[in-house]
């Protein structure tokens, strides 16, 4: 190779390389490094998996993941999250944080509200956190979101309110599923080896992974505990598509905040909740007498019901603790949407001939026109009517939205980023559209989405 052309491939190697420094006085970001590892979902003998994550820890040897996750990233409210995606990976990548309201730069949506991040590239977010919650990071890249999120690459994020409700554990607890190689059960294959875009799966329920998992190992995840001790458990689903249904056993829950937004707390029917793609939920509970067992169920077909979490009561038990309270009410959320005033949108999905259609067009996805465009400040009505035979999670970016009841007026009593649409039925949900930008509004379902569910709107 000529010495001229071994100069510009140096340099350009280097300047792949070169990351801006932060500006005097700011905290340097926190590096998300993503890359190929391995992990090891199945216990041994089982070989460890191939999987795409983040890691940036420095003490992390090349190629090995301690998680198949990202880290737990832990901030106060008011604080300012700066974090530096690294691409290391073949693949076009971005961070969206997933639940988080306004800041439409730092939304991380490719390519509505940014370019993607090359293989060699970096970007830097930054962003204040105004609201307390449990959050999650993760790519937003149309249309291979699904397969970038099912190789591994997700992470959580808790916002710590101010004042936090008194426990005695503060438990963060990541579900998910996994498409494993049913021969070797060694490859993790998200939507990769051939299944990527998969029409079966677009048209269907999505990607339904084989192994389960709780914080990236084989479910159930066990916890001992004083007995009558108070938990505080936050619990994501970060899976491609699996609607989850958990029920509780052994103690009572009070759910006290849903989507990253408090609600009054609350003990939910039959002592379960239904978690969809993309749902966080945060509850309080006391543990039992002491030699019992708690445990959460995850509800299945036909009866075949699985273990996710037990919760075991042993020790000394704690001095009593006054009775669960509710978290404060969000200010920055509006106390009344004024409906009567809304702009309302009904957005029709259904299936012509395998594919996706939104109010009787084939889906143009990000690329199309806006759904709507409102003033900011503008209250908005969404219908969902849901055509297709299958269940849809549609999921607003940027904003909380309150689920409309079916038969009246009135409203459910918590915030949601995103609500589950039954086959054939039609949900509405109403938001005030307080941040500037091009939001992103698709299924949560992310073969759904990949496929065509998904469209966008505009807050001037």
């Amino acid at each position: 190779m000529p010495l001229a052309s071994t100069r510009r491939a140096f340099l350009a190697g280097v300047g792949a390389l070169v990351l801006p420094l932060p500006a005097l006085g700011e905290p340097a970001p926190r590096i998300l490094e993503a890359r190929a590892g391995k992990a090891r979902l199945l216990p041994e003998p089982a070989a460890a998996t191939d999987i795409l994550g983040f890691d940036g820890a420095s003490d992390s040897p090349p190629g090995v993941l301690r998680t198949p996750y990202g880290p737990l990233l832990r901030f106060k409210q008011g604080d300012t999250l700066s974090a530096r995606l690294v691409n290391k990976t073949d693949l076009p990548m971005s961070l969206h944080w997933h639940g988080m309201r306004g800041d439409n730069a730092m939304d991380g949506v490719v390519p509505l509200t940014q370019a993607p991040v090359p293989p060699g590239g970096s970007f830097d977010y930054r962003r204040t956190l105004n609201d307390p919650g449990l959050f999650c990071y993760r790519p937003s890249v149309f249309p291979r979101t699904g397969e970038l999120m099912g190789r591994g690459l997700k992470g959580l994020v808790v916002v710590d309110e101010a004042t936090p409700l008194a426990s005695d554990a503060d438990l963060v607890v990541m579900l998910d599923d996994w498409r494993l190689d049913s021969k070797s059960l060694a490859h993790a294959t998200g939507a990769v080896d051939g299944d990527f875009g998969d029409p079966a799966e677009a048209r269907g329920a999505g990607r339904i992974g084989t192994l389960l998992t709780v914080n990236g190992a084989s479910a159930p995840e066990t916890h001992e505990m004083a007995p009558g001790a108070r938990a505080r458990l936050r619990l994501a689903n970060l899976a491609n598509a699996r609607i989850m249904v958990l029920s509780f056993e052994g103690v009572k829950p009070y759910v006290v905040a849903i989507d990253s937004q408090p609600c009054d707390a609350f003990v939910p029917v039959r002592q379960s909740i239904p978690v969809a793609p993309g749902a966080r939920f945060e509850l309080m509970f006391d543990m039992p007498a002491a030699g019992a067992t708690a445990r959460v169920i995850l509800r299945g077909t036909e009866g075949r019901d699985q273990d996710l979490l037990r919760f075991v009561a042993k020790g000394e038990a704690p001095p009593a603790r006054p009775a669960i309270q509710s978290l404060p009410q969000n200010p920055l959320l509006p106390r009344e949407i004024k409906l009567a005033e809304s702009k309302k949108i009904d957005l029709v999905i259904a299936q012509n001939g395998g594919a996706w259609t939104l109010n009787g067009a084939v889906s143009k996805a990000y690329g199309g026109d806006p759904l709507f465009r409102v003033k900011r400040g503008t209250p908005v009505t969404l219908g969902f009517d849901n055509r297709s035979g299958v269940p849809l999670v549609m999921h607003a970016h940027g904003h909380a939205m309150r689920l409309l009841h079916d038969l009246d007026d009135g409203w459910e009593p918590y915030w949601r980023n995103a609500i589950v649409a039954p086959p054939g039925k039609a949900k509405h949900v109403a938001f005030v559209a307080d941040s500037p930008g091009k939001w992103a509004l698709h299924d949560d379902i992310l073969e759904h989405e990949a496929a065509g569910v998904a469209t966008w709107f505009e807050v001037t």
